[in-house]
């Protein structure tokens, strides 16, 4: 259980035997406690009456009690929001902002080497996964994959959004890598298709007032913000960025967002959770690895049926990147090679996947 709702519901029935309870604040629920028998249950991060402790140690419950000076709770039950982790933000900037800390306390643990550190990280990181598992129970998700270099006021930031746009009216949800450019583009995308169509293009007027998070990361989140406070009550979309390349921070255009430590957990739960498709606009490194990361599964059928994988921008995946020549040999004479298309402009990327989809 993760609120204090379902502590409710479910302690009036007289047992908490053989529950796990994920950082719920407990101070409050002192009597509730004494009387109820614990034992067989798992209280991860949960704040209690020192009393309320030793009581339920003494049933046989196991503790696991709240880690002090983290900039992060490593027991969290929930995704986080925009909100969250940039808390703080109007007023101390984003280097006071709860993304900020923990990124530095990142930084600076890992160089320690300090293993329970690292334990910190791999409970936070199971935590996130619990939870991302639990939101997109019967979701159908899209991915939509893309450089972070994509500026805002560019064509190619207009077209991501657009695409975000479409896929979510269509009933999809859109998850992307979280971060900054493209990724930033498609969630912005999503969380406009609540609104009528000239409120992306005056929301892209006003993100173009800070095209990048460079030079200054608050000015980009701040003015993410001001849409969000212009046109409040977007379209749900995720987020799924990594704090292993914090220096790229998320976006505040993602409803639910899942941060890891670990990029390797966060690469791959990405493109698994995309069971509706992947859709890669251009990009360099990090796309390309996501290309053939979500191509290994579907030349194995390892995850059954292969997805649909869009590549959108001929140009650059046969030319500047050709990946899309790679692709395709992989795919000849598989199942996945009707399940694969380049198209050349991101507008036609959504009846592609469509296609894909039915084929």
């Amino acid at each position: 259980m993760e609120s204090l709702d379902e502590f409710d519901r479910t302690v009036s029935a007289g047992t908490l035997g053989g529950y796990r309870v994920q950082s719920v604040d407990l101070t409050g629920r002192t009597p509730e406690l004494l009387r109820t028998d614990t034992a067989g249950a798992v209280f991860l991060g949960c704040p209690m009456e020192p009393g309320a402790e030793d009581k339920v140690r003494a049933d046989g419950a196991m503790v696991f009690p709240p880690v002090p000076n983290l900039p992060f709770d490593p027991y969290r039950g929930l995704l986080y929001s925009p909100d969250q982790l940039f808390e703080g933000l109007a007023d101390g900037g984003y280097e006071a902002a709860p993304d900020a800390r923990a990124y530095d306390w990142f930084r600076r643990t890992r160089a320690d080497g300090d293993i329970f550190a690292s334990m910190l990280r791999s409970v936070h990181d199971d935590a996130m996964s619990d939870a991302l598992d639990e939101l997109v129970v019967g979701a159908r998700i899209v991915g939509v994959m893309g450089g972070h270099a994509m500026e805002r006021g560019t064509p190619a930031y207009a077209g991501a959004a657009r695409l975000g746009r479409a896929l979510t009216r269509t009933g999809l949800t859109v998850a992307t890598g979280g971060g900054p450019g493209a990724m930033e583009a498609a969630n912005l995308g999503a969380y406009a298709a609540a609104h009528p169509d000239g409120m992306l293009d005056e929301a892209l007027d006003v993100l173009a007032g800070a095209p990048s998070f460079t030079p200054s990361v608050s000015a980009w989140a701040l003015t993410a913000f001001d849409v969000r406070s212009r046109w409040p009550k977007g379209d749900d979309s995720i987020a799924i960025p990594t704090w292993f390349y914090g220096h790229e921070p998320p976006n505040a255009f993602a409803s639910h967002i899942a941060k890891y430590f670990a990029n390797a957990t966060r690469e791959d739960g990405l493109l698994a959770r995309s069971n509706a498709g992947v859709i890669f606009l251009p990009g360099a490194a990090g796309t390309v690895q996501e290309i053939f990361d979500n191509a290994t599964p579907n030349y194995y059928g390892s995850r059954g049926e292969p997805t649909p994988m869009v590549l959108v921008d001929r140009a650059h995946w046969t030319e500047r990147l050709p990946a899309w020549p790679l692709l395709r040999a992989l795919a000849k004479e598989r199942r996945m090679e009707s399940r694969i298309a380049l198209v050349d402009s991101v507008d036609e990327a959504p009846a592609a996947l469509a296609r894909l989809t039915a084929s």
